[in-house]
């Protein structure tokens, strides 16, 4: 054979072979995509076993990160409870590696983070890896509908609020909880309402408490319930105006694992918040109605929605009337303020009384959260990441929280647990979280006056 041709047909044979791996290197490289499969190739049946498959290693996983991290234990308050009579949790719960909180507190962030002693890292979702909608038992055993076969819901629901949150109006505040101690539905709405709302309220309250399809909830083959649903609505997060702790993940962050863990916050008073969204770039609670309804129920993937069944609502009409019922959810009664929402000084105690001292003074914290709903409307970055390394826990990437919104702390003991991920189990965990970022240096007197002053809001 000649010396060309023999080189000719090494050259082919290797062209062939360097194809032919590319090839199932493309096969096996896993593609990053911002979209979700729209067309599925396989059954539900088929999806659920996959999901069931890896429901419990990924559960214990999850359970020991959070028992690594905090003590779990109930330990309730005997004498302060929420507006609904259930007990406030108390701690902090975060568990130390090493040190006390008062040695904590002498080191640098830099220190800190170098010991790997931060107590209070970003939170990842039960299966952080998969995401989605997750409720609390104490509203699954009510709303059944409600519960997904492939997982179970994490946090113990002594740290969670009241089942059924009372529900206070700004036009009707002669009458106090309007609720009743009773869980809002689709089902006794009306009979509870009727003649305390006028009809444009009434038919947003209605809406408030209809499902629509959403990303795990709906009738297609990749939904996480058992029987084909018609989805959720808004109520069975922000349970009465309120919050019962339900999580999921940001829907505009990608890729997964940088997704943020967030809790469901409290309706109670938006009529005075400006800010909406899990990135706050929604000015109007009208704006936030229409964008969950088209995008966020979807995980933020406007592709998928239409197949799920997407419910655009009209702005003019259903939205407005969602947001107008929205706007007189007011906070809960705090005899111990006065007009201007501060402590009146004869009713309040002393311990109270030296809680607003330093939340005004040494704490820092009326700088973003000023009387009298303490909040002002604004997005800080508190650079927590300064504490600890950016890494991988069980799926989710700990890496910048970036600048998170002020919330209202009017009635703040009702909402735990605390922060944008739930982080903070109990109000004395949300001082010591701040106590370190801030570097205040705080006395443990000091700490403990400033959670009764925020009992007290």
């Amino acid at each position: 054979m000649k010396p060309f041709k023999r080189k000719l047909i090494y050259f082919c044979i290797s062209l062939i072979l360097i194809i032919n791996f590319d090839v199932a290197f493309a096969q096996k490289a896993k593609v990053v995509s911002s979209y979700m499969p729209v067309n599925q190739d396989v059954t539900f049946e088929q999806i659920k076993a996959d999901r069931m498959k890896v429901k419990a290693e990924r559960a214990k996983e999850h359970k020991d990160l959070l028992n690594a991290r905090y003590d779990l234990t109930k330990k309730t308050s005997p004498d302060v409870f929420m507006s609904g009579g259930k007990p406030i949790p108390v701690g902090p719960t975060a568990k130390l590696k090493g040190v006390t909180w008062a040695d904590l507190d002498k080191l640098s962030p830099e220190q800190i983070k170098s010991k790997d002693i931060f107590p209070y890292k970003p939170l990842p979702f039960a299966d952080h890896a998969e995401g989605g909608m997750l409720f609390p038992p104490m509203i699954t055993d009510s709303l059944p509908r409600l519960v997904r076969f492939d997982l179970d819901f994490d946090l113990p629901e002594h740290i969670l609020p009241d089942r059924a949150p009372p529900i206070y109006l700004t036009t009707r505040p002669d009458l106090g909880d309007v609720s009743k101690g009773r869980l809002i539905t689709i089902d006794n709405y009306y009979e509870i309402f009727n003649g305390l709302l006028n009809p444009k309220q009434l038919e947003g309250l209605r809406l408030l408490v209809t499902q629509f399809p959403q990303q795990q909830f709906n009738a297609t083959e990749d939904r996480r319930t058992d029987r084909p649903s018609l989805g959720v609505a808004c109520f069975d997060c922000h349970v009465n105006g309120h919050t019962n702790g339900a999580n999921h993940l940001v829907g505009d962050m990608r890729p997964q694992e940088f997704r943020h863990r967030i809790e469901t916050t409290s309706l109670r008073g938006v009529s005075i918040q400006r800010l909406f969204g899990s990135q706050r770039g929604l000015k109007t609670v009208e704006d936030f109605t229409e964008f969950e309804q088209r995008a966020a129920y979807f995980d933020g993937d406007h592709v998928t929605a239409a197949k799920k069944g997407v419910n655009v609502l009209d702005r003019g009409t259903q939205v407005h009337f969602m947001a107008e019922f929205q706007a007189i959810l007011d906070f809960p009664p705090a005899p111990k303020l006065n007009i201007y929402g501060e402590l009146d000084k004869t009713k309040a105690s002393p311990a109270e009384l030296q809680g607003e001292a330093i939340f005004n003074g040494k704490g820092r914290c009326a700088e973003c959260h000023p009387a009298p709903y303490y909040t002002d409307n604004s997005m800080h970055d508190l650079k927590a990441v300064r504490f600890y390394e950016q890494e991988m826990a069980n799926g989710m990437m700990m890496a910048h929280d970036g600048r998170i919104k002020t919330f209202p702390l009017r009635g703040i003991k009702d909402s735990p647990p605390y922060l944008h991920d739930g982080r903070c189990f109990t109000l004395e965990d949300v001082v010591e979280f701040f106590n370190l970022v801030q570097e205040l240096r705080l006395t443990a007197p000091e700490k403990a006056n400033l959670v009764a002053f925020m009992r007290a809001l």
